[in-house]
């Protein structure tokens, strides 16, 4: 191999390396927190025990425009087949999971997993939502990306819960350590 060719392999490289220093690292960290923040701050409007059944708002009046405006067929007849016979259980699980979701992404720990439960939420909320008037339809469509990047960098591991105890986990032989390693 020519030294030449090797030398602007190399530049070429260096020339497409995506940083990884430490401002990368702070940035990674804030959207992790900052999604974070805003799944916490979203519990709020869900209130147990009807979650705005009997008021007709909160919780049930976002599900509820699945049904009026329409997405997706299939899901806005899971909405009044599913959902609506079983609100509380519903409420109760939406809050449930948007809680450890904002929980979990602040303190950075199982990051992946709590990224794709983000994700799968993201998507939920978007076909019950997109074509209602007045929504900002790139609203969700940030909450995904956002999201996207937490996967896939596995942004617990700066500044988080999960840059302490993966080099624990990957000491360990056992199956709950590789399940969290991919997880984080």
């Amino acid at each position: 191999m020519n030294v030449h060719t090797t030398s602007a392999a190399a530049r070429e490289l260096d020339v497409n390396a995506i940083a990884t220093g430490r401002a990368t690292r702070v940035v990674l960290a804030a959207v992790r927190i900052a999604v974070g923040l805003m799944w916490l701050q979203n519990v709020n409007w869900k209130r147990p025990p009807d979650f705005g059944q009997a008021a007709q708002n909160g919780l049930f009046q976002y599900t509820n425009y699945a049904v009026e405006n329409p997405v997706l067929a299939p899901f806005t007849w899971l909405v009044q087949n599913v959902i609506f016979p079983n609100f509380a259980l519903f409420g109760w699980g939406v809050l449930l999971a948007e809680f450890c979701l904002g929980a979990f992404l602040l303190v950075g720990f199982l990051t992946r997993f709590w990224a794709m439960v983000g994700i799968l939420q993201t998507i939920a909320i978007t076909l019950s939502v997109l074509n209602t008037p007045a929504e900002w339809q790139w609203s969700y469509y940030l909450m995904f990306a956002a999201q996207f990047v937490i996967l896939v960098t596995g942004a617990g591991r700066v500044a988080g819960v999960d840059g302490l105890l993966r080099p624990q986990w990957s000491r360990v032989s056992g199956r709950p350590a590789r399940i969290a390693l991919v997880l984080s």
